[in-house]
């Protein structure tokens, strides 16, 4: 068995762990302006402007099994949607809320198509739920409200009590997890309270546990879903650390005690979250394979977001991508799943990365860059039993000791382990060896 022991948290995160690759959605009425899902703030878009996204949201092509097909063959175990994101509005059909799907030309509540979809395809089922709201008439504006730079902000803030959001917060939260059955994730997104205003503005004070109500929001979700994986964003540590756009360099540990923790690095296939028409940084295709082995290599899951259009499917884009991993996954699944990082013992060479399974038994060599010929693996003679390309299961020959071919004419080490590989790559983004040890 590897070695690597979590800090205890109250969810349960074994499933999670082994699953290690997640679709993210994100959805809403952003969707519909297609450039970038803080459209609201960044363009300080006013209510009666942004209604107009309220008047014509229409998803008739929404169709969430499609959805779900295409997360299970991307290889993707568990998926999480944005029930509500910072702009306010509700993808089901809330009782305490008019500003909700139900009331658009949609009709229907979009929430439940999702988690009957995904359930019905195996995948587990993960709510975000934004605690932000820049819609809701008593969520006090401050320096990332959309309201912020109105000559009237403080006249129309004043009064607004943020104790009555937090109990819409958990009337929400209560309506999510008691009408659809099994929830897996509580994704709360985010927490600043450092972020405050300044001189004129200092009132515009940023938002943090004690706004959210955040122990009395999160005991709530514990009480009504026990087990479920909630993040840490409402500013108390819970289950999961959730790094986003950027990848660790290294186990994500505990800042306070330098424990090993559970994580998830939240990515996009481009460079925002909501769909966006003319974005431009799509990812290559090599590096959305690198980024899941990377993460899964140091012991993370991938939760990779997709962003539908605002009439409901993927685009082109968001589908091309999705067909890498499906490509990949086919094949080289099995050393993600059930995969951690690997022992420390074991060290793999320039432009590799191993994982290794929990159970110890495997280890998985990912080669980023095709060397020529042969791979030198220190530490590992007399450690391996059989070794074999995972994508076909055809034989890796290895050498101990020395380079058979050149004798005496290279340096020799008693730990040194030679893998003999074809001169010509694999048709495959990633080969990956796949290593039977004693």
């Amino acid at each position: 068995m590897t070695s690597y022991v979590t800090r205890k948290t109250a969810g349960d995160t074994e499933w999670f762990r082994l699953s290690r690759f997640g679709m993210f959605i994100h959805w809403g009425l952003y969707a519909m302006p297609a450039r970038h899902e803080w459209i609201k703030t960044r363009e300080m878009i006013p209510e009666a402007k942004y209604d107009k996204y309220f008047k014509y949201f229409d998803p008739d092509l929404y169709d969430a099994r499609e959805w779900a097909r295409q997360a299970k063959a991307a290889g993707m175990k568990y998926a999480v949607l944005t029930t509500k994101h910072h702009e306010g509005f509700c993808m089901w059909d809330s009782k305490y809320t008019d500003y909700k799907c139900t009331n658009t030309p949609a009709g229907r509540d979009l929430v439940r198509e999702y988690v009957d979809a995904f359930r019905a395809e195996g995948l587990r089922v993960g709510f975000y739920y934004s605690l932000i709201d820049w819609h809701h008439p008593e969520f006090p504006i401050d320096m990332l409200h959309p309201r912020r730079e109105d000559a009237d902000a403080y006249e129309q803030s004043k009064d607004r009590d943020v104790r009555k959001y937090a109990q819409y917060m958990r009337d929400q939260v209560t309506e999510l997890l008691t009408e659809y059955g099994k929830i897996d994730i509580l994704w709360f997104d985010f927490s600043y309270s450092d972020n405050n205003g300044t001189g004129e503005r200092a009132w515009m004070k940023g938002k943090g546990k004690n706004d959210w109500e955040s122990e009395e929001l999160i005991a709530l979700a514990r009480k009504l879903q026990p087990g479920i994986i909630i993040d840490n964003r409402a500013e108390i540590e819970q289950d999961i650390w959730t790094p986003e756009q950027f990848q660790p360099t290294e186990w994500v540990r505990h800042h306070e005690t330098g424990e090993l923790v559970t994580w998830e690095a939240c990515q996009t296939f481009s460079g925002s979250w909501g769909y966006y028409r003319d974005e431009q940084t799509w990812k290559s295709p090599e590096m959305l394979i690198r980024m899941l082995v990377n993460t899964v290599s140091l012991g993370g899951n991938l939760l990779m977001n997709v962003g539908p259009t605002s009439r409901g499917y993927f685009d082109n884009r968001a589908q091309n991508a999705l067909k890498v991993y499906a490509d990949w996954m086919k094949y080289n699944s099995r050393a993600i799943y059930g995969c951690t990082m690997a022992e420390p013992e074991f060290v793999a060479p320039a432009d590799c990365r191993f994982t290794q399974s929990i159970d110890g038994k495997r280890l998985y060599l990912h080669l980023f860059a095709y060397p020529f010929a042969f791979i030198e693996l220190r530490g590992l003679a007399g450690k391996v039993d059989y070794a074999q390309f995972l994508h076909d299961g055809s034989e890796v020959l290895f050498s101990e000791g020395k380079m058979e071919h050149f004798g005496e004419a290279l340096p020799q080490s008693n730990d040194l382990l030679v893998l003999n590989i074809p001169h010509v790559k694999p048709d495959c983004l990633v080969p990956v060896i796949e290593l039977f040890l004693k």
